[in-house]
């Protein structure tokens, strides 16, 4: 069951992608986007989270440039798009909207208070700092790209964190990669998992480097951490 949330911030109202599980009473958990807007794919996790038992919330955090962005990653055209929507995004600005998200969700009826995210590619930056910014319970990063700037902000980290690394991962130099191992790797909030062989956007089902078995993995760690995290 699908519905549409507005959330309301100083500076606007957006809008974000609800899906809601059989129960009348589940943890939330509020899914980042790639740099695609809140696509079929995004639709298509907040659904599967659903079927789990979760309420799966996708906010459109790309509304300040263009509201209501729904592309693929099938053409040149929707790439050029992408990136163009990538370069023009303000971090800073979207991992407040992602708070105002869960400040929004926390009081959905449903929603037993729990609130975990999760992100992708460019949400999987912003699932770091939504972990090391917010009051967020529990964060999972897919793949994030340009974490290596921000390592420490770990120092504020207080909920649990999962991390997916591909060691292939064509927007994360290896060197990039290393930075990130190295100052995270200790840290007793974070769990790291690194996917040898993997390119960027491993568990994006359609996607030029989608790996089944590896996909499986790394969601099924996702799944286990959340029913701790969440609990």
């Amino acid at each position: 069951m699908s519905e549409t949330l507005t959330i309301t911030t100083p500076d606007g109202d957006f809008s974000a992608y609800v899906a809601r599980p059989q129960a009348d009473n589940a943890p939330a958990i509020v899914v980042i986007q790639e740099i695609f807007g809140v696509n079929k794919v995004m639709r298509d996790i907040c659904d599967g989270l659903a079927s789990q038992g979760y309420v799966a919330v996708c906010p459109d955090l790309f509304w300040r440039i263009e509201p209501g962005i729904d592309i693929t990653d099938q053409s040149e055209a929707e790439w050029k798009k992408a990136f163009e929507l990538f370069n023009a995004f303000d971090v800073d600005a979207g991992v407040g909207d992602i708070g105002a998200t869960i400040a929004a969700v926390r009081k959905l009826t449903g929603v037993n208070g729990k609130i975990g995210a999760v992100g992708y590619c460019l949400g999987g930056l912003l699932a770091f700092l939504t972990a090391t910014r917010t009051d967020v319970d529990a964060s999972v990063s897919y793949y994030g790209v340009g974490i290596e700037k921000h390592v420490g902000e770990a120092e504020k980290l207080t909920h649990p964190l999962l991390m997916h690394i591909a060691e292939k991962d064509q927007f994360v130099p290896p060197e990039a990669r290393q930075v990130i191992l190295q100052a995270l790797k200790d840290h007793p909030q974070i769990e790291i998992h690194t996917y040898a062989d993997r390119d960027h956007a491993f568990a994006r089902e359609g996607g030029a480097h989608y790996d089944a078995a590896d996909a499986a993995k790394a969601n099924g760690r996702s799944l286990t951490f959340f029913q701790k995290a969440l609990a």
